[in-house]
C-alpha cells in the first residue's frame, strides 16, 4: 500500500533529531550493582531495539554504554556529555538513588529523557520529580510498604529491623514500621549497622533474640545478603523467624543460595517463572547472559520498546511529547501488569510476595519463588505525593 504524500512527508522530515535515535544504558559495568544492572541492561535494550526492527520513522536506533562507577560526579559527567555532544535521546537504568538523582538533574537542564529502572528513592516522583524523568520499575515506599502490608496481613506481626545506617535504611524502614502498626502490627526495635560492616553477627544475635516474628533487612547490598547468609548460621530461620528482605533481586538469591536464602520473604515487580509471558522473555535473555534476569533489567526491556512505540505514534522524538504519549495508555506487557505511568512519571503496576523455596522444593535452575500474593499497584506505591509539582493541585 502506498502511503499517501502527506504522510510520507511526515516520517521523513525533520522529525527525528540528528537523524538517529540514540539511548544510552548509564549503569555499574564493574562494582557491587553489576550483576543486577551492567552488561544485563545493556543486553535488555539492545534486545527491545532489535525486537522493535532497529530502526524508527525510518531512521537507525543505536544503544551505547556508560560505566558511573557508582559515583555521582561521574554518572552526571557522562550525562552531560551525551545530552550535549553525543546527542543521546534517552539514558536508561542508573543504578542506586546519589546517581539517579545527579543524572536527573542533567536531564531536567537539558530537557532530555531519562527512564531509570535502580534508582528506588520515592523522591525521585516526589520532591524532585520532573517531565523528563520517569521511574519505572520499583521505588523504596513500594518495596517497604508492599512486603510490610502484606507480610502482616499473613499474619507476621511482630518486627525487628536490621538497617543500613544511612538514608536509603532509614526511609525502609520507616515506611515499612508506619504500615506494620498501622496494619495491627508490633515494631519491636531495630539495630543499625553502617554501610559495609564486615561482621553482622551481633546485629543477627540481637534481632533474634527480640524474638519477633519477622526480621526486617532494610539494607542494599552488600549488608542485606550478609546478613540473610549470617541468619543462616545461627538457625535463625529453623528456629521459626523469618526474614523479610526489603530490597532483593533474583541475582542475590543465586549467589546466597537456597540452603541461606531458603523462607526469606521479599517483594519483586518481576520473577521470570511467572506466567508464560515471563518465560518466554527471560529465557531469550538467558541465552544471552546465561542467567535469569532481574527486575530492572527486565523493567529496560519494557521502557525502551514503549519509548520506541511513543516515538513511532507521535512521529517525533521531541522529548515532551513522547512521554506524554507515553502517558496516554496502560502498559501491560511481560514485564508489567496493571501499568501505568503517571502524571507524576512514576510507572505504577502490580508487585507480588514471594518466599524463596526450600532447596528441595526447587525442580530446576532458577526455580527460586513461591508466590505468596500480588500486590495491587494502587496499594504499594500509594497515591502521588503533593511534593511533586507535576501533581495537579
Amino acid at each position: 500500500m502506498v502511503s499517501p504524500p502527506s504522510a510520507l512527508a511526515q516520517v521523513s522530515g525533520d522529525q527525528v533529531s540528528d537523524d538517529v535515535i540514540k539511548i544510552g544504558v548509564l549503569t555499574d559495568m564493574n562494582g557491587p550493582a553489576s550483576t543486577p544492572t551492567g552488561l544485563g541492561s545493556v543486553t535488555a535494550a539492545q534486545m527491545a531495539v532489535d525486537d522493535f526492527g532497529g530502526k524508527v520513522l525510518g531512521k537507525p536506533i543505536s544503544v551505547i554504554v556508560g560505566d558511573h562507577q557508582l559515583k555521582p560526579d561521574i554518572g552526571a559527567g557522562i550525562a552531560r556529555r551525551w545530552y550535549d555532544v553525543d546527542q543521546v535521546d534517552l539514558i536508561v537504568d542508573v543504578p542506586v538513588s546519589a546517581v539517579g538523582l545527579a543524572v536527573q538533574n542533567i536531564a531536567n537542564e537539558k530537557k532530555k529523557l531519562f527512564i531509570t529502572h535502580s534508582t528506588g528513592t520515592a523522591d525521585f516522583h516526589g520532591k524532585f520529580c520532573s517531565p523528563y524523568a520517569m521511574q519505572w520499575v520499583f521505588d523504596t515506599r513500594a518495596l517497604a510498604v508492599g512486603t510490610a502490608k502484606a507480610v502482616v496481613k499473613r499474619g507476621g506481626d511482630s518486627w525487628f529491623f536490621i538497617t543500613d545506617d544511612y538514608a536509603f535504611g532509614h526511609s525502609l524502614e520507616r515506611d515499612a514500621s508506619t504500615v506494620i502498626t498501622k496494619n495491627g502490627g508490633k515494631v519491636l526495635g531495630s539495630v543499625r549497622p553502617p554501610l559495609a560492616t564486615p561482621d553482622l553477627s551481633s546485629f543477627v544475635l540481637q534481632a533474634q533474640a527480640s524474638k519477633a516474628k519477622i526480621i526486617g533487612i532494610a539494607a542494599g547490598p552488600p549488608n542485606n545478603m550478609n546478613e540473610i547468609k549470617t541468619a543462616a548460621e545461627f538457625g535463625v530461620f529453623k528456629g521459626g523467624q523469618q526474614m523479610a528482605a526489603l530490597l532483593a533481586l533474583i541475582t542475590d538469591i543465586h549467589s546466597l543460595g537456597l540452603p541461606a536464602a531458603q523462607g526469606l520473604l521479599l517483594t519483586t515487580s518481576f520473577y521470570w517463572d511467572m506466567d508464560d509471558k515471563t518465560r518466554e522473555w527471560s529465557k531469550r535473555y538467558f541465552a544471552k547472559m546465561n542467567r535469569m534476569p532481574t527486575m530492572w533489567q527486565a523493567g529496560v526491556y519494557s521502557s525502551v520498546m514503549y519509548y520506541l512505540n511513543a516515538i513511532k505514534e507521535t512521529a517525533t522524538d521531541e522529548p515532551l511529547k513522547v512521554a506524554t504519549k507515553m502517558r496516554e495508555k496502560p502498559i501491560e506487557d511481560f514485564f508489567a501488569r496493571n501499568g501505568r505511568l503517571r502524571e507524576d512519571n512514576l510507572m505504577v503496576h502490580d508487585l507480588m510476595l514471594v518466599e524463596v523455596k526450600k532447596p528441595e522444593e526447587s525442580k530446576y535452575p532458577w526455580d527460586y519463588y513461591k508466590i505468596l500474593a500480588k500486590i495491587s499497584g494502587e496499594d504499594a506505591f500509594g497515591p502521588p505525593d503533593p511534593a511533586c509539582p507535576l501533581i495537579k493541585k
